[in-house]
């Protein structure tokens, strides 16, 4: 095209994750002199993102312009690609909120932003924007592709398809990519030489098959080196990105099922009954599952910020690195025709033929300058298809408690849930429910809100 991209990335005031993804965009020759629009509501964290989106087309030496909004509609406005990545009540009240009030009932959670309690809650109160973004976009920028990084990934991808089902969305992950790097560490083979294929739903995909290329040419199936590796002690390996997380949930499954899980031990562990169970210390010690692990992290990157933030206030240049994220990838195949293949989070439409029609299936999708197009994968293993379904349930009745503002479908979702099911008996469920209710109060759409 002869024209440059705009691209609009709604919740800017993400400081890193937005350098990431700029710094990747601005990397690629046919997208430098891009316009980006940031917009936050919080003044502090948009300014903060200016600085640094500025300093890093001053450190690439590129002709990209910046501009900062605080009202969407006018940072959306003729954007071709819409980035959106934001957290609707923050770590404090709402993230505290989905851990403290389960935890009374003896329910506890590590992560509890994609199922679970945890996931139905951040769900309630994150779809509704989404589809006011949704609304922003038909009416200045219909042709735009929405990059969607915000979670619960599968309700939300599910829950713009059903209500506004023109927008062109992909919800995007880095669970596919990410794994394949940790096995590859594990297995002391280069990432480059391994090849791969997943399918499923959202941090519940399975690599259908991962193999070693071969001197020859041929490939070699490294699923028995990982069963045995893990079976003499060998593998997972100490993370190194995260000690408190040592990744002996999926190893397990791997036992069990066959096939690898492409999201996190400490995500796993809560999206199926059998790893955390009151009164089975031994299990959170035998698998090293870290509970409330994600307010640990929130904590954490609060502190790192503080003395991030002064640091690039600081730097004249700052540093840029590609990350393994997919919007980059997304943005310069559309833009350019040069085809790229990325695993996104779409409406199912038959890719997975052993799951609903209508559900967030999580694909290999080719992209080129006919947009982001999703490939065939057929039926899954039926061991995988069953767990899969017990998650796909739950997702399902938040997006239908949203879409038809039924209040007894938060409830029904908090029945279904795997780990809670397995925790609580029903008026337990249904108390529990009540009062996660009660205590977020203003932050659920009017109708879900305690009567």
């Amino acid at each position: 095209m002869n024209r440059n991209p705009r691209i609009a990335f709604i919740g800017a005031g993400s400081t890193v994750f937005m350098k990431n993804i700029i710094g990747d965009v601005l990397q690629r020759p046919a997208l430098a002199g891009a316009t980006i629009a940031l917009m936050d509501i919080n003044p502090q964290r948009l300014a903060e993102s200016e600085i640094v989106a500025s300093k890093l087309i001053n450190t690439l030496g590129v002709p990209a312009k910046i501009e900062t909004h605080s009202d969407q509609r006018r940072a959306l406005d003729k954007a071709d690609f819409v980035v959106v990545a934001f957290q609707i009540g923050g770590y404090e009240p709402c993230t505290v909120t989905d851990f403290e009030v389960p935890k009374k009932y003896g329910l506890r959670q590590t992560i509890a932003d994609t199922l679970g309690v945890g996931g139905i809650m951040r769900g309630l109160r994150t779809v509704p924007h989404l589809w006011k973004i949704c609304e922003d976009i038909l009416a200045v920028c219909p042709n735009a592709i929405m990059l969607q990084y915000v979670n619960p990934m599968a309700i939300n991808t599910w829950a713009i398809a059903e209500k506004y089902p023109t927008i062109k969305q992909v919800g995007l992950c880095h669970s596919v990519q990410g794994t394949a790097y940790e096995l590859a560490r594990d297995l002391e083979i280069p990432v480059e030489e391994i090849r791969y294929r997943a399918a499923g739903i959202n941090h519940m995909a399975f690599y259908l098959n991962f193999e070693h290329r071969q001197a020859d040419g041929s490939y070699k199936n490294l699923y028995p080196e990982l069963l045995k590796g893990y079976r003499e002690g060998r593998f997972p390996k100490p993370s190194h990105w995260n000690p408190r997380c040592p990744n002996k949930v999926r190893y397990e499954m791997l036992t069990r099922l066959g096939y690898f899980v492409t999201e996190s031990s400490e995500h796993f562990a809560e999206y199926t009954p059998y790893f955390i169970k009151e009164g089975r210390e031994d299990l959170i010690e035998k698998y090293g599952i870290p509970l409330d692990e994600y307010p640990k992290r929130c904590i954490e990157q609060i502190e790192r910020w503080k003395s991030q933030a002064d640091a690039y206030k600081a730097a004249e240049k700052i540093e840029v690195k590609a990350s393994h994220e997919y919007a980059s990838s997304i943005v310069n195949s559309v833009w350019t025709g040069e085809p790229s293949v990325i695993y996104g989070n779409v409406r199912n439409n038959g890719c997975i033929t052993s799951l609903p029609e209508n559900c967030a299936a999580e694909v290999p999708c080719l992209v080129d300058n006919n947009g982001i197009q999703p490939t065939f994968i057929g039926a899954l293993p039926p061991q995988l298809t069953a767990l899969i379904r017990t998650n796909i349930n739950v997702q399902e009745l938040t997006v239908q408690a949203l879409m038809t503002e039924n209040r007894e479908h938060i409830y029904h979702a908090a029945m279904m849930d795997p780990h809670t099911a397995a925790e609580l008996d029903l008026d337990q469920i249904w108390s529990m429910t009540d009062d996660l209710i009660a205590a977020h109060g203003d932050w659920l759409p009017e109708w879900a809100r305690a009567k």
